[in-house]
């Protein structure tokens, strides 16, 4: 990738934005956070409703905001909002407190969502590079390891004997990071030809709904990518401390593994393009899938086993790392750029209304204990990877015309 281009201020600036952005001392033990305030399974997946809901109801309007404002203030409102979220989790102790933290939480997520990929790729555009996409996504993408790496070894130390106390040191410590993420969202540039036009925000959903029609392979892609990511990433990622806690895992290891994850992910996240010069995009997305789906399984029959659950734990921590960058490059190869972020936000509401109908489904099972959940996630995950992912060379030189004809007029 070139130096001294706004494709490379711009990918420097997300990457540590992402870094202490992400960050979360109280990651490491999250859940084990919630059930010592007093949630159960199945409040933790209403907790997750909660979430993608708020997603639901706001990737269309935050989407259309990104288009018409640019990233810069969608970014620093989602931050605020964000911040404002975390806040909430020092007096949470009743559960509806934690399903309002939930709602802005994921509220706030929609202001990055969309707008994020489409600033990186128009920047990459003005250089020429927009087939380095996954290449910038996975920079990207590695910084959330780094801070992971960080964040789980003091988080899972500091927070050893699960007191009160202690968990509010760690939220704290997570709110002066965001603070640091808030300044540097004011460092963002905006593409001289971007994504971000001041048109009438029913056009750009009615052209982003054009878009997914003649692109019919784009959203067999996300289904493929979301039905994977919701049981192997959103849901499992709230029963690995406690699974790992039962395989005989003391608390304070608990973080020594998220970060020995982490480490991996980051190498992984840096290897895309090493991976996508070697192997097709779209033989890595079937082959993460299946993997994905194994890891589920063995954890769901097998979480007594110490060696399985690790095994099981490190495979979807590498999935997760490998799908999102590859998946990236090949849906922003189909979507103009005038409307990107409103059709990522557009595709979004489709995640958020499987995110929804995935947690109930399991909520109802969560009290047979969270095996079940996971042998059920392992089934939806399987699903996902059967949906098939298209060539799409000749479709992105079909669209492209299009789309240079559309900004002409």
């Amino acid at each position: 990738m070139m130096k001294q281009t706004l494709a490379s201020h711009n990918i420097r600036m997300l990457f540590w934005i992402s870094f202490f952005g992400t960050i979360s001392f109280l990651q490491p033990v999250l859940t084990l956070f919630y059930f010592e305030r007093g949630l159960t399974s199945s409040d933790i997946l209403i907790v997750l409703m909660f979430w993608s809901g708020a997603v639901l109801l706001g990737e269309v309007p935050t989407g259309i905001f990104a288009d018409r404002y640019g990233a810069k203030y969608s970014f620093l409102l989602g931050s605020f909002l964000k911040f404002l979220s975390i806040v909430l989790l020092l007096f949470a102790y009743e559960p509806w407190m934690f399903f309002l933290y939930s709602f802005i939480n994921g509220f706030s997520v929609t202001f990055f969502s969309g707008a994020d990929e489409a600033l990186i790729y128009d920047s990459l555009k003005e250089s020429n590079e927009e087939n380095r996409m996954d290449h910038a996504m996975g920079k990207i993408q590695s910084a959330s390891f780094i801070s992971m790496l960080i964040a789980v070894l003091f988080g899972s130390y500091l927070a050893k004997d699960l007191a009160d106390t202690q968990f509010t040191v760690l939220i704290m410590l997570g709110l002066a990071f965001h603070l640091i993420e808030l300044l540097l969202i004011l460092g963002v540039k905006q593409p001289t030809a971007d994504s971000f036009q001041k048109e009438n925000p029913f056009l750009q959903i009615k052209s982003g709904l054009k878009v997914i029609r003649q692109a019919p392979q784009l959203l067999l892609m996300f289904l493929n990518v979301t039905l994977v990511f919701i049981p192997a990433g959103a849901v499992y990622q709230y029963f690995d401390q406690p699974l790992l806690k039962d395989a005989g895992v003391p608390v304070y290891l608990i973080g020594v593994f998220y970060a020995v994850a982490a480490i991996l992910g980051y190498i992984a996240s840096n290897s895309i393009g090493w991976m996508t010069g070697r192997f097709s995009r779209v033989w890595l997305m079937n082959l993460s899938g299946l993997l994905a789906v194994v890891g589920l399984l063995l954890s769901g029959l097998f979480g007594s086993s110490l060696w399985v659950v690790l095994g099981a734990f490190f495979l979807l921590r590498l999935v997760g790392a490998i799908r999102y960058p590859i998946y990236s490059q090949l849906s922003n190869d189909l979507i103009p750029s005038g409307i990107r972020a409103t059709t990522i936000s557009l595709l979004s509401i489709v995640d958020s209304c499987l995110d929804l109908v995935v947690f109930g489904v399991l909520s109802s099972i969560a009290l047979k204990g969270y095996s079940t959940v996971l042998i059920g996630c392992a089934f939806i995950a399987l699903l996902g990877t059967l949906l098939p992912i298209a060539p799409i060379k000749s479709k992105r030189t079909e669209l492209k015309v299009e789309e240079d004809s559309q900004f002409k007029l």
